[in-house]
């Protein structure tokens, strides 16, 4: 069983969001929704605030919505987590993201970013 993990500040939460959440959600044994907590962002919404509107949008489907702060990479480890969920909205975003995904599989090792 694979546990993927979709890290966002989801602020707010957006139909793209909505939409790889949904297929994921299809994909994979477990699906943490994963809310990033950054006290040095300033956001719209509070963190407990865009747990709960996810949690109320996914309403009897198959996922766990989390907070967290720090290290993805920590928690993934902690999850469990194998799998990380990404979405790319130009192809200017590719190169970032496959950056990150090169950093996160040798932090922690083995992780597979679908993107």
């Amino acid at each position: 069983m694979k546990t993927a993990v979709y890290p966002g500040s989801f602020d707010p939460l957006t139909k793209g969001h909505e939409d790889l959440i949904r297929r994921a959600a299809d994909i994979f044994d477990n699906l943490i929704v994963a809310v990033a907590a950054n006290p040095r962002k300033s956001t719209l919404f509070t963190p407990e605030e865009r747990v709960q509107m996810i949690r109320e949008t996914f309403k009897g489907v198959r996922l766990r919505v989390l907070r967290f702060e720090g290290l993805l990479v920590d928690f993934l480890r902690d999850q469990k987590a194998s799998v990380v969920i990404r979405g790319l909205r130009a192809v200017s975003d590719f190169e970032y993201e496959f950056q990150m995904a090169l950093t996160n599989r040798k932090l922690l090792g083995g992780v597979d970013t679908f993107f």
